[in-house]
């Protein structure tokens, strides 16, 4: 990074203490990184410049897309709407499995957008293209917690939702700014053991766990697990995965995704016999569960938990079979949850 930047150029970072000789003490994630001056923290864009703990990724946008709900992924939230998906560059985890590497560790080009600009961006797919809201995606949104918190308040006044979809990797204090203006979250459970955090992600597993915990009364929330065979695919994690999250809510929306080689591991795909096997484990505790990465696998259908009546069916496109009235399955009329258009 240049050393004659201008603090004045980047927005004050939140989340940090002074500590001696002008080193600065990170809070906003788990890291909790304590930056010499003129450095950066693991994230590489929360920089200490000057003593003062600046974001170098204010307003930087590194891609952008409508996107259909259903590719976040979120399936119990406004099925079949879109949604305006931005992302920046920068993340708090080195996950050798990355498949969004060249934003999330690399540097690429970036674009200036205001708060307004992506609100007015969002809007004006609204009407048009049915875009429900602004999603923070493709790199992590808790390395740009200054401008996803004050974008999302900007885009709850304007009636618009806001989607965040995370690692989960950020301390209680930022969270609780940023929970209150969510409306819906997907986070990445990589696994369910503390070696996988530590060897694969240079991460810990108990601070996502209390974010899971955090957020499933405040917001809606669903979860994705990348499985990878070797790694994280045994049938006994898999089980005390879905036991956790079943003593905590078993109609949390899980989504199980099909492994492919990305970034620095070369290891082969997930088979299908492997992701079917944690689809069933899940389904015995769990009330809706998904498969993903696999094309035209019953596993991305809804099914109503009671009488196993499909409600919606995914073929890329979202093709509604029958129309939930109000949240209800039309055949036994048990309440599913699912946040729709009325």
């Amino acid at each position: 990074m240049n050393k004659e930047t201008n603090i004045s150029v980047y927005h004050e970072a939140c989340c940090f203490n002074v500590r001696e000789n002008r080193f600065i003490e990170c809070t906003l994630c788990p890291h909790q990184c304590l930056i010499p001056p003129e450095s950066t923290g693991r994230c590489r864009v929360r920089k200490n410049i000057n003593g003062t703990l600046v974001s170098l990724n204010y307003g930087r946008i590194s891609a952008e897309a409508l996107d259909p709900i259903e590719k976040k992924p979120l399936y119990h939230f406004y099925p079949g709407s879109t949604v305006y998906s931005i992302g920046t560059y920068g993340c708090n985890m080195h996950c050798l499995f990355c498949q969004n590497w060249p934003i999330s560790q690399g540097t690429p080009s970036t674009k200036s957008m205001s708060l307004d600009q992506a609100v007015q961006a969002a809007l004006s797919y609204k009407d048009r293209c049915n875009c429900i809201g602004i999603a923070y995606t493709y790199s992590e949104p808790v390395v740009w917690h200054e401008y996803v918190l004050d974008t999302a308040q900007a885009a709850s006044g304007a009636g618009l939702k806001n989607i965040y979809v995370s690692n989960g990797f950020i301390q209680q204090e930022p969270l609780k700014q940023i929970i209150p203006w969510i409306d819906a979250m997907n986070i990445d459970l990589k696994a369910y053991t503390e070696d996988f955090y530590q060897e694969m992600c240079s991460a810990r597993l108990d601070p996502v766990k209390d974010t899971i915990l955090y957020a499933a009364d405040r917001c809606h929330l669903e979860l994705t697990v990348l499985i990878i065979p070797g790694k994280n695919d045994s049938l006994e994690e898999i089980q005390r995965m879905t036991d956790w999250i079943s003593a905590m809510d078993s109609e949390i929306p899980v989504h199980f995704s099909r492994y492919f080689p990305q970034y620095k591991l070369s290891i082969p795909p997930t088979s299908v016999e492997t992701m079917e096997k944690a689809y069933e484990i899940a389904r015995q505790k769990l009330d809706y569960v998904y498969v993903g990465n696999i094309p035209g696998h019953r596993g991305m259908n809804t099914y109503c938990p009671s009488c196993a009546k499909e409600l919606i069916r995914r073929t890329g496109e979202m093709d509604t079979v029958d129309r939930l009235s109000h949240g209800i399955c039309p055949q036994c009329g048990k309440t599913i949850r699912m946040i729709e258009n009325q």
